[in-house]
Order: structure tokens, then sequence, then C-alpha cells
């Protein structure tokens, strides 16, 4: 093990160097203005993240348009990951996973189309698309786009994870940097997401002198709270336990397929039946062999009670899958998220952080 561990830095090392090399002189080419930035008359909000993986955009780009629906008329834009089309698409009643990707998808249903939901490649053309199709849009937040930077954001927004500090990773494709470390300098928000209960003052601290950022610059901790079970498929189901209703004579079968499933199977795990876990890559579009796997894993359950727990991102992809049995439909579940934020320091409530630099912006427009 040592040995292939001992050759596989050996070989992506020199790669991580020259990936690094080469993203390193992207970012300098728009700092020099050699590479054009876009600003636009709405303010936009990117949100993305340094490292791959699964840091937790998509929950927090909810929490925002939540956040801000209430007050301004929102949109938000995503490039549509693992989508079967090309182009500008705007999310309506008819959209699916496939032709939107799930997490726009997600994102439409969850607030039920009272906000602009739309993918496309080209994130200026997909902004100028949006503002000419409604003028009246007041804020546009652009999905895992921080990278993108032919478009100049009003704020940004860096989202990494608690148990992956930047400071101990790599450049892709030794570790699971997309650029520099350094390059969470150019972010206006920092947030420090999946943070564990519990946390001290000291653990506080240690993350605040870790990432050392700028005085202009905000750190925000962020966890996920867990809340009940909903089902996958509401016209079937008869009634929806509660995790806390299970015992050890229960089981369940734990469904997965997103970047970093852990704490939702550490979640699953700290309630009273046998947990089953089944993971799949992130984003995965499950075949027919997929569900008819599952359907025999379910059957191999034992128990009073068995039940099919997934994420909500899987779960939009499963409530569309058409070799989904009617015999799952009934036990099938999934276990929505919502972000919450510490506030260790006495920092404003995110909102009122963006909505001053909002204020604050000169975005030149071109």
């Amino acid at each position: 093990m040592k040995q292939r561990s001992l050759i596989a830095k050996m070989v992506l090392l020199p790669c991580s160097k020259l990936y690094g090399g080469v993203t390193y002189m992207r970012n300098k080419f728009f700092d020099w203005k050699v590479l054009k930035e876009v600003g636009f008359d709405v303010p936009v909000i990117t949100v993305g993240n340094i490292a791959v993986g699964g840091t937790g955009k998509t929950p927090h780009v909810e929490y925002l348009v939540g956040a801000f629906r209430r007050n301004r008329k929102v949109a938000v834009l995503s490039r549509g990951y693992r989508r079967n089309t090309k182009g500008f698409i705007i999310a309506g009643r008819t959209s699916t996973p496939r032709d939107i990707g799930d997490e726009s998808y997600q994102i439409y249903h969850k607030f039920k189309g009272e906000v602009t939901v739309a993918v496309c490649e080209d994130r200026v053309f997909g902004i100028r698309e949006l503002m000419r199709l409604d003028p009246g849009l007041e804020m546009i937040i652009l999905d895992d786009a921080f990278q993108h930077r032919y478009v100049k954001p009003a704020v940004s927004i860096v989202i990494t994870e608690y148990n992956h500090p930047l400071s101990e990773d790599r450049m892709l494709p030794y570790g699971r940097l997309r650029e520099p470390a350094r390059g969470i300098n150019r972010a206006d928000i920092v947030i420090v997401a999946k943070c564990p209960a519990g946390m001290t003052p000291w653990d506080y601290r240690s993350v605040i002198n870790d990432y050392n950022l700028f005085p202009s610059q905000h750190l925000f901790f962020s966890h996920y709270a867990y809340q009940p079970l909903q089902p996958v498929f509401p016209d079937v189901a008869t009634s929806v336990p509660y995790l806390d209703w299970l015992s050890s004579g229960d089981s369940i079968l734990a469904v997965a397929g997103i970047g970093n499933p852990r704490p939702f199977v550490r979640h699953l795990k700290s309630f009273g039946a046998k947990v089953k876990v089944d993971i799949f890559a992130d984003h995965h579009q499950y075949n027919k062999k997929d569900i008819e796997y599952l359907l025999e894993r379910y059957k191999s359950l034992k128990g009073k009670q068995r039940i099919i727990v997934t994420t909500e991102k899987d779960a939009v992809r499963l409530a569309a899958n058409p070799y989904f049995p009617h015999e799952l439909k009934a036990v099938s579940y999934y276990l929505p998220i919502q972000v919450e934020f510490e506030n260790p320091g006495g920092e404003q409530p995110l909102e009122t952080v963006i909505e001053k630099a909002l204020s604050n912006s000169s975005v030149i427009k071109v």
C-alpha cells in the first residue's frame, strides 16, 4: 500500500504542480485585465468553492434564495451539471433532472417555481438572457461559479468544509483543489460549512487563524440541521415515520449519490435502527440495473419497519426514474437539510453583510 501511495505521489504530484501553474496564470490574466470580466446592472452573487467535492453549495444557494426572495426578485443560474441538454434553458413544470440537472431541478421545486431557475454553460450569455426575458430581476445567484471569472460579481462567496481545510490540501489531481488555496483571497465571504456540534471557542479561533483572511473579508460558520423525513413519492406514501421512532428491530437502506455522504450516513446511524449503506458517485443517474439492485437490497432488510432513506438531491433523480418499482415507492423517503449559521464572534447576519456589500458595490458595466 505504501509503495502504491508513493508511486501515485510521484505520478500525480508533478501533474498537480502543472495544473496549479496553469490556473495561477489564468487568474493572473484576469488580474492584469488580459481576460475581461463582464459586469451587469443586476447584482450578481457567485457561490462556489476552491476544492472539488460536496462542500454544500446547493443548500447554501437555497438559503440565499430563501433569505432574499421576500424583498427582491431573484433568479438562480447554474451550468446544469450532468444534464443531457445544451444551451440556455429556464426550468418549468415539465422540466426533468436530465433537462436541467438535479440541483437546478431541486431548487426549482423546493421554491415551487416562485423564483426563476435557469441553466447555461456560458454564464455571461445566461445572465443576459435572464435580464432580457425579465427586466425586473433584482438579483442573480450563480451556482458553482467562483472560478468563472468572466462574470464580475457584486459579491463572491466561497464555501469550504470544516473537515477539509484548504491548508492541508493539494492541487488536482493529487489533491482536491481546483486552484491554489490563495485564490480564496478573491472571495468577499468565506463560509466554513458542515461544522460539528459542540465547537469550542478554541475550535473557532483555530479555523480563523488557519484561514487568516483579510480584514475586508467575512468568515461564517454553518452546519446542517436535518429536517423530518419526507416521502419521495407523496402520492403513494401512507404515513411518514420519524427516525427517532425506529428501534434496533427496524432497518434503513441508506442510498446516496452526493459528493460527501458521510454526514448523511452518520446522522442515520445515530438512531436505533440497523443501517445498510449504498453509495453511488456524485450526480449518479440511476439506471434499470441500479434500481433492480436497490430492490434486492431492500428485500434483504430485516425488521418490523423497513424503509429506504436517500438525500434530497438523490430524491429528485429517483422520483423521475421510470424504473422505480411501486413496491419501493411507499417506503422511500428523503432527508431534507437546512443550513444554519453559527455566530461565535458577533458577526452580523450573512444577509446583512451581503446587503451592505451590494450597496457599496462598484461593479463596472461593459
